[in-house]
């Protein structure tokens, strides 16, 4: 017997009032916690896989939001939710996580820009068809998020995905394709710091640390040098605010220091959406807060522990819904 599902209203503490939009899997009986299991999907004839965290079933079906977070390169779903802990805020904050698998050695993404010939868009909008047939999601609340390569994949969504995923968070890799095929403003929250090593702050790609990182050994560990930072320079500040003029906001930001070494920089945007950029200064190419990202601090750089990515991210995210 399926249990009761309420729709209507977002839940409690949600700022966006738009009604939440049940899926198709609102109609099944409610589905057991889950804990990074793992899943399997078949898309155009080849396997894909993902892990997802879901919080304990309620006495009455509500429709839950969802959150994508994409790997990095060489890393895969297990790092990430390592890396993120979206998995456990899930389960306390009451909504769904899924972490997708890329392909390929080393493993990543597709980001290229054909949407009918991207065989990891294609995976995406499966799996979103197969979450929404199969759990209780809320689809005016889908959201995505990754860091370094899974940034670049969360970018390509945000241009190619913006009528199903409500709100995107790049870590370390924001891009902005051209053209973008968004045909609405798109949320967007930023995170980069001015130390990265392997993505630099202005631009550029640190070949040697990357290579490292991606496992080559034949050389000793090349140590950690970056460009000077100019904050209103080029390369992903550039790239920040070019999203910002997309989304029809002011070209004036305002740089507001939250702490000893992170400036939160937001841009005057129109009802309804924002841009928001977290400049970590000295940070490397690392997730905020992450004890894993720490532990790899002698390749990636520092990992800064005075904001928290994932539950800034997620506090970001709630203020915004699909209509």
């Amino acid at each position: 017997m399926a249990a009761a599902c309420t729709s209507g209203s977002p839940p409690p503490g949600m700022a966006a009032t738009a009604p939440v939009r049940p899926s198709g899997g609102c109609s099944l009986p409610a589905s057991p916690e889950l804990t990074l299991a793992k899943q399997t999907l078949e898309v155009d004839g080849a396997a894909r896989w993902y892990l997802i965290s879901t919080p304990p079933p309620a006495t009455a079906v509500r429709p839950e939001a969802l959150v994508l977070d994409f790997h990095g390169l060489d890393e895969g779903a297990g790092l990430e939710a390592l890396t993120t802990q979206f998995g456990p805020l899930a389960q306390k904050d009451r909504f769904m996580a899924a972490f997708p698998e890329g392909t390929g050695v080393p493993v990543g993404w597709n980001t290229s820009t054909g949407a009918a010939s991207n065989p990891d868009l294609a995976f995406v909008s499966q799996l979103l068809d197969h979450l929404e047939a199969t759990r209780c999601v809320d689809e005016s609340r889908i959201y995505a998020t990754g860091l370094s390569d899974g940034a670049f994949m969360t970018s390509l969504l945000a241009c190619a995905m913006a009528n199903r995923i409500a709100a995107f968070a790049p870590v370390s890799g924001v891009q902005l394709d051209t053209p973008c095929a968004a045909t609405r403003a798109v949320p967007m929250l930023v995170f980069h710091g001015t130390a990265d090593p392997i993505l630099y702050f202005n631009g550029g790609l640190g070949t040697a640390v990357l290579g490292h990182a991606l496992g080559d050994t034949s050389g000793p560990a090349p140590s950690i040098k970056v460009p000077a930072a100019k904050l209103n320079g080029p390369g992903y500040p550039a790239t920040v605010a070019a999203w910002a003029k997309r989304d029809g906001c002011g070209a004036r930001a305002v740089d507001t220091k939250v702490s000893p070494h992170v400036i939160l920089r937001t841009y005057p945007c129109p009802s309804g959406t924002a841009v928001e950029f977290y400049i970590v200064l000295g940070g490397g190419h690392a997730w905020p807060s992450s004890g894993f990202s720490k532990m790899i601090a002698a390749v990636t750089g520092p990992t800064t522990f005075e904001i928290n990515a994932t539950t800034t991210i997620w506090k970001f995210f709630q203020r915004f819904q699909l209509r």
